[in-house]
């Protein structure tokens, strides 16, 4: 997420068709604490992941072009320290850990999905995308590809890219609101993709070669923005509501299950882990902050 979105959403007009379930909250309200205070990462913060060593990693530690690695403390709360400076002219934004521990990560000025080794905390480029605005967020198959949100934000436009596991870049499709959050079902069957502006959650289905076909309207919110989601194991996606200050809970179907208030308004991802997978960590853009809630459910990537 970046901050000229927020001029953008204060500007777009309502759809003509809402979520009629938005707004759903539970009966017991889910506790959310800091995990990471005020300040310690930039406005920049963004793609929270959990790695295979336990700690969280988000982009903008401090400033731009780092990542930062949260490890947990005794009191509950993290403790958060620079793990890696990236390539000069190269910005991160969506981090996703591969099977060998390999970290991804997004950079969108630099128009590519970078690679780091855990251990020696190497870089490299693992693929570019010629002819994307900026890769955004990234979500991971259960078969090793990735898929990549690409928004033009200038022009409320978006594509949606898939990286095969040698690194091969194909641009799925063009032409779309300004791609945003971005995951795939736990079954690896169905990916689906947000637009913040525009406000829509669109599902896929996900052939055998990974190639995507079947789209449809999954879910279109009345108000605020869209951007990180991500999916538990029983397939509910946790959407991160840009303005509105919650992370919307939304069932496989297209209902909404739960709407959690947050301590920030602007949350941009949100990522599961702790010793269960059932912390849902959220970055926030206002605070430069982490917030943290616990899930019914792990999310699908724990334990895998």
């Amino acid at each position: 997420m970046l901050s000229i979105c927020a001029a953008l959403l204060c500007a777009c007009t309502p759809p003509s068709v809402s979520a009629e379930s938005a707004g759903a909250k539970s009966a017991v309200p889910v506790a959310v604490r800091d995990y990471v205070g005020d300040g310690v990462f930039s406005a920049g913060i963004e793609g929270p992941a959990t790695g295979p060593d336990g700690a969280l990693y988000a982009v903008a530690f401090g400033r731009d072009g780092t990542v930062g690695r949260v490890l947990p403390r005794a009191d509950g709360g993290g403790e958060a320290s620079l793990f890696v400076e990236l390539p000069a002219g190269s910005t991160g934004n969506g981090i996703r850990f591969g099977a060998d521990g390999t970290m991804y990560v997004a950079d969108y000025t630099g128009h590519n999905v970078l690679a780091i080794d855990p251990a020696t905390r190497a870089v490299r480029v693992f693929a570019h995308l010629d002819g994307a605005h900026q890769p955004n967020d990234i979500a991971l198959a259960p078969d090793g590809a990735l898929y990549a949100s690409d928004p033009d934000w200038a022009n409320d436009g978006g594509q949606l890219w898939r990286i095969d596991r040698a690194g091969r870049a194909q641009r799925l499709e063009s032409g779309m609101g300004t791609t945003n959050g971005i995951e795939v079902s736990p079954d690896g069957r169905r990916l689906y993709v947000n637009e913040s502006v525009q406000r829509r959650v669109w599902a896929y289905d996900i052939a055998a070669d990974g190639a995507v076909s079947g789209k449809r309207l999954l879910l279109e919110f009345p108000d605020h923005g869209l951007d990180g989601m991500r999916s538990d194991a029983e397939g509910n996606l946790y959407i991160a509501r840009y303005g509105a200050g919650t992370v919307a809970v939304v069932s496989p179907a297209g209902a909404v299950l739960d709407e959690i208030p947050l301590k920030g308004r602007k949350p941009t991802n949100v990522a599961f882990g702790g010793a269960d997978g059932r912390d849902v960590y959220v970055t926030l853009q206002d605070r430069g902050a982490i917030e943290v809630f616990r899930s019914a459910a792990p999310g699908r990537e724990y334990g895998r």
